[in-house]
């Protein structure tokens, strides 16, 4: 006799893009242990060397819109495993790299396109086609991974340590494709219709839609703010939202992540210990995505400005490290800006679904990872940029706070509170 399984299968699409983000974005969130390696070995700037991530980000920022857009239309089923070959024979790739352009088209460009069609412009609107309630939680839940994916480079720092740098981008090339390929073939389903099941709490969402703004079309909700992808791009909201979420990761975090180890070996901090504490950062991004229910309960704006504090007092607690004896500043930043940005990362996509939850919301998801993009072409490149011509990084961390203040100001004047007020509020 067979039994059936009482979990809601969304559950699982939660842990399947859990995985998939530790290993997908680990390759990209571990230039920062392989930035030393390729400095030491070939001597180009800093800032040339920073220009890798500045181009993986940017053209990933750019590909996201599409990658969601082509998800919402397309069979995201064939999109993401194209996505993952592509992004492991890039890594594969990076191991034979001898000249600054192989790195900038293998890392900056190949790689950003496999991430954008394998990663969360995909996973994305497919957990918010799953949950029409607790989308707070779902999407922090879902972006754990991508915190978790800065634990991942303690296996990368062991693995360059023992077998090189070179050999270290093959093994991640190999776990890559090895893990996620079978697993998102067979397992991931975009949609809950392609299981034959219907979203989480989609009686509730949908006894409220006499009274809400959206009209249902189809039989689906059409964005709050207007029912086409044009009125969609026409709002302010939208764009408020992007350019907040630019200035959060794609200048500040972004532009402190991409030198943190290194900034701490000039230190004198030895570059185990440096990827020890970027992993902490890493499992406390864990533990700020986890917490990210705190906005459906405080607001999205609310909780966006305690993590924003919380952030711009752990890049104080990095800017006064100066020698050994600060270590527990170290710990300091860690703790406090990693939990501060990974509880502003699905804050941000909360607050994006409060205001143009339906049909459209894989082209906006992708559209606030293409602000992140544009901005994160200017974050690495100019925390190395600020250093070449200085000597220090304090310009460069500075910069990273006015940055991180900005972003929450532009998240209070998109006001997803109005939206989610309406939709819980009967007309007059």
């Amino acid at each position: 006799m067979s039994r059936t399984s009482h979990i809601f299968y969304g559950w699982y699409l939660v842990a399947i893009c859990i995985l998939s983000m530790i290993l997908i974005y680990g390759i990209r969130h571990s230039f920062a242990v392989f930035f030393s390696p390729i400095l030491e070995e070939f001597h180009w700037s800093r800032g040339d060397i920073a220009m890798m991530m500045s181009l993986n980000i940017l053209i990933y920022g750019f590909l996201a819109p599409l990658a969601g857009g082509l998800a919402d239309r397309w069979r995201p089923r064939v999109l993401i495993p194209g996505g993952i070959v592509i992004l492991g024979l890039a890594t594969a790739g990076c191991a034979f790299a001898t000249r600054l352009w192989h790195f900038y088209f293998l890392f900056g460009f190949l790689m950003s396109i496999g991430s954008a069609f394998s990663g969360w412009p995909i996973f994305a609107p497919a957990l918010m086609n799953w949950f029409t309630k607790r989308r707070g939680l779902v999407l922090g839940l879902g972006q754990m991974g991508g915190g978790l994916s800065f634990v991942y480079s303690i296996f990368v720092e062991f693995t360059i340590r023992n077998l090189g740098w070179r050999h270290a981008f093959l093994a991640l090339s190999f776990i890559l494709m090895a893990t996620l390929l079978p697993l998102l073939f067979w397992l991931f389903f975009y949609r809950p219709q392609d299981k034959g099941l219907t979203a989480y709490g989609a009686e509730d969402f949908q006894s409220l839609q006499p009274q809400s703004r959206g009209e249902k079309k189809g039989g689906r909700c059409a964005p709050p703010l207007g029912g086409g992808l044009k009125e969609v791009l026409q709002t302010r909201q939208l764009w408020f939202l992007v350019a907040s979420y630019a200035l959060y990761w794609g200048i500040a975090g972004y532009m402190v992540m991409a030198h943190q180890v290194r900034f701490l070996q000039d230190k004198g901090f030895s570059s185990a210990f440096s990827a020890s504490i970027f992993a902490l950062l890493g499992i406390m991004i864990f533990f700020g995505q986890l917490s990210a229910f705190l906005s459906d309960w405080l607001g999205r704006e609310k909780t966006h400005t305690l993590a924003t504090c919380l952030s711009v007092t752990g890049l104080a607690a990095l800017l006064g490290v100066n020698e050994n004896s600060h270590v527990w500043l170290l710990y300091a930043f860690a703790v406090l800006f990693g939990y501060g940005g990974g509880l502003a990362t699905p804050v941000t996509y909360a607050a994006s679904a409060d205001l143009f939850h339906g049909r459209h919301f894989g082209t906006v998801g992708g559209l606030l990872l293409g602000g992140m993009g544009v901005g994160g072409v200017l974050g690495p490149w100019l925390g190395g940029y600020l250093f070449d011509i200085s000597g220090s990084y304090k310009f460069a961390f500075a910069f990273c706070i006015v940055s991180l203040v900005f972003s929450t100001l532009f998240l209070w004047v998109a006001a997803p509170r109005k939206a989610a007020l309406a939709e819980v509020s009967p007309k007059k």
